[in-house]
């Protein structure tokens, strides 16, 4: 039984665990940020932040117990300089874990482990919150086609509606054309009655005469035949 037994295996002894660690919190500390799996990224936060934590009091005490762990003068110096400055006004809490993915050939869950203060940026993480139904599959299509009609509709240009204004000028302008045509039709009906009865009036008074002197050679002739 695990009872009582807090931290992470990973699969090694002690000793190789603890080596692992160790290297692990001297290449954070001297990148700020690295890429690892996400059970070893969770075992280094509980490794290295209580030794963040003995780095804001800079003693020959402090020092040794972190040499201890760590076996890097290097990562010491600037765990004690750099980093403790910058770390000094935060109560707990100096790194963040970060899930992206699996990785492609194991499929081992991968993390980024990260100084808080140096990034200042939160990483975006692959996984995919959203979850798939049967029922979300209409309503999330239905935005895109939305989107793809609304380009179409846009790109075709609008012709500007003539003002009342505008219509009326045409308009008076192609009335007032139209009445002189109008009236000069009408002229010109009224003036050909007259004139064709002018006209006709002097031959009918012509044909008159030679219609008279035609009956009266008739009466002549019947005349002429009675008395024979």
């Amino acid at each position: 039984m695990r009872h009582r037994k807090k931290g992470f295996k990973l699969g090694r002894t002690y000793g190789h665990r603890r080596a692992t660690l160790a290297a692990l919190s001297c290449a954070l500390i001297r990148h700020k940020r690295i890429r690892t799996t996400l059970a070893k990224a969770k075992a280094l936060r509980m490794f290295i932040e209580p030794l963040i934590t003995r780095a804001k009091e800079d003693t020959t005490h402090n020092r040794r117990q972190v040499f201890r762990y760590l076996q890097n003068k290097e990562a010491v110096k600037e765990l004690f300089g750099e980093i403790a400055e910058k770390v000094n006004g935060r109560p707990g809490g100096y790194t963040r874990v970060v899930r992206i993915g699996r990785r492609p050939g194991d499929g081992a869950e991968m993390a980024v482990i990260e100084l808080v203060d140096y990034n200042d940026i939160k990483p975006t993480s692959t996984r995919k919150t959203r979850r798939r139904t049967r029922r979300g599959r209409g309503r999330s299509r239905r935005p895109e086609t939305a989107e793809a009609v609304a380009p179409t509709t846009a790109a075709q240009p609008v012709e500007a509606e003539p003002t009342t204004s505008e219509t009326s000028e045409p308009a008076a302008a192609a009335e007032a054309e139209t009445l002189p045509e109008a009236a000069a039709p009408a002229a010109s009906e009224a003036d050909t009655p007259a004139t064709t009865e002018t006209e006709t009036s002097p031959e009918k008074a012509e044909a008159a005469p030679e219609t008279a002197q035609q009956e009266q050679p008739d009466e002549k002739k019947q005349d002429k035949k009675d008395e024979a």
